[in-house]
């Protein structure tokens, strides 16, 4: 388990630990306006790029590939108007439709590489080959946070912070592939064995060794660091990798794989294989049935998680899967209001509340719920809604239209059930076909689905409590176990309660908890 804290003065610590239970994702050794109203400022942008002008936007426009041929799907600008989804200007860019054959010779470059990226390099060679890697992203960084925004929705200044966050895995990991421990080293232990005369027999020396071809499957949300998260320490430890990035944002893939090559990553060392909806399922399979294939690593939803478990199954391979959540966001009597807002806002409305570790169920002391359900309310009034690449906006569309749907029949149910839409609860059709309103929803019944299922949308529900026993409970009754939060002055309760939650990650006092240097992780059905 990690645990962030951060302190309610004004330092800031961060401590983490771990339990036997939780290792680190993908260490690949062998030992995831249409009327409303005055509450929120929306933001406008004018056209969606085209295919063309996407291109005219990047300093450098070669980061987007070569030529990717006549058999392409398309990606587009979930910020786009209906207008623009209608005729055809929300498409963005075509990107090359491969399949399973495509996928068994990326598999096959990739097995033909090993022994000369394992064996044939050192150590220290591809831990700098990771860090001119992260440097490129970084001289390329607001080509790849446009990238990002244009085909992810998120805004601007969240791409740009998610470049230096992606590109940390990286420099962690050139660090790592240097150290004792790492691939090609180990540890060495006295054996408990003896000669007759009972003097010690002998050493045991156990030595790390890289996996082998590895398969990554990474989501859309966080698409530049949910890829080098997974690359980074397979590339480090010696492994080559076959990449399959989600359809909707396969071009920071591309463009990921571009600064690899001019940063001297081999051939085959890191293949990506870009596949439309259609064709995604059976990529899928062949990464999980392929015997070349040493380990998957997936971030995703835990069905699908559950599916490559049982496709993988036959040939045994090593899993890492960081799957759903349904954080818990507790908020003790005695916690600062004003930071566990603050805390709150991070971790439910960066990237319009669709995040893996995202503050889904609100758990508020019945004696200042008020307080805090007016100061949050009053937080999420000041939110700019628009599209992306527009100045100032703060927070953009959901990813499709599907979750818009999800969204406004979750919310509507709950209030049917007894819940109070203190602000939000409806689409912003005006904007555009996937945006939705920030939304607060208080007294909500646990047997709704907006609370017993993750939400991936910008839907606080809230529900008050009134002793720590009530908390813990409401808190842990989940089949998930990714992330949860809480907050409080009482540092024997801090150790305590975060010790009985059912959660492989764990925030106090602190909305943003993922770390290059912490493990990254859930239990139960998170993986």
């Amino acid at each position: 388990m990690f645990v962030a804290i951060r302190s309610t003065a004004k330092a800031r610590s961060v401590i983490s630990r771990r339990r036997s239970t939780t290792t680190a994702i993908a260490y690949c050794f062998a030992s995831k306006m249409a009327a409303i109203g005055h509450h929120h400022h929306v933001a406008a942008f004018s056209t969606s790029p085209t295919p063309a002008a996407i291109a005219s936007m990047l300093s450098d426009p070669t980061l987007l590939g070569d030529d990717p041929g006549a058999n392409t799907f398309d990606v587009v600008d979930p910020g786009a108007s209906a207008e623009e989804f209608e005729k055809g200007g929300a498409i963005i860019a075509h990107v090359r439709r491969m399949g399973r054959d495509d996928t068994k010779q990326a598999i096959e470059r990739a097995n033909a590489a090993l022994s000369g990226w394992k064996d044939g390099t050192t150590a220290l060679h591809r831990s700098g080959v990771l860090s001119k890697w992260s440097a490129l992203i970084k001289e390329n960084s607001e080509d790849m946070a446009k990238i990002m925004t244009l085909e992810s929705g998120k805004p601007l200044h969240e791409s740009r912070g998610e470049v230096d966050y992606g590109c940390s895995f990286l420099d962690y990991y050139a660090a790592e592939a240097i150290r004792p421990n790492s691939a090609g080293g180990g540890y060495m232990c006295p054996s408990s064995f003896t000669h007759v005369d009972g003097a010690p027999r002998g050493k045991i020396m156990a030595i790390h060794e890289a996996v082998g071809v590895c398969a990554l499957i990474t989501p859309w949300n966080f698409p530049i660091a949910m890829i080098t998260r997974k690359a980074g320490p397979a590339l480090a430890a010696g492994c080559t990798t076959v990449l399959k990035p989600s359809e909707l944002t396969p071009l920071t893939a591309v463009a990921l794989s571009v600064l690899a090559k001019r940063a001297g990553v081999p051939e085959g060392v890191f293949e990506v294989v870009t596949a439309d909806r259609d064709l995604t399922r059976e990529v899928g399979d062949e990464m999980c049935s392929n015997p070349t294939v040493k380990k998957i690593s997936f971030t995703g939803s835990t069905p699908v998680g559950k599916l490559l478990m049982k496709l993988s199954s036959d040939s045994v391979k090593r899993l890492s899967l960081e799957l759903g959540g349904n954080a818990a966001f507790v908020v003790f009597e005695d916690a600062d209001i004003d930071v566990a807002v603050d805390a709150a806002m991070a971790s439910k409305f960066r990237n319009a509340g669709q995040t893996c570790v995202c503050a889904d169920r609100f758990i508020i002391h019945e004696s200042i719920e008020e307080e805090f359900v007016a100061k949050l309310t009053k937080k999420v009034k000041e939110l700019n809604i628009g599209h992306g690449m527009k100045d100032g906006v703060t927070m953009g569309p959901v990813i499709s239209t599907l979750p818009v749907k999800n969204l406004k029949e979750k919310v509507t149910e709950a209030i049917k059930e007894g819940a109070k839409c203190v602000v939000g609860g409806s689409a912003l059709s005006d904007l555009g076909p996937n945006y939705f309103e920030p939304t607060i929803l208080t007294n909500v019944d646990t047997s709704s689905l907006i609370w017993c299922t993750e939400t991936f949308g910008p839907v606080a529900a809230i529900k008050a409590f009134t002793s720590e026993e009530e908390a813990l409970m409401l808190a842990n009754d989940t089949t998930t176990g990714l992330a949860a939060y809480f907050c409080t002055k009482d540092l024997s309760r801090i150790f305590r309660f975060s010790a009985s939650l059912e959660n492989g990650i764990i925030g106090v006092n602190e909305g943003i908890i993922s770390n290059a240097a912490a493990p990254f992780g859930g239990v139960k059905e998170s993986g």
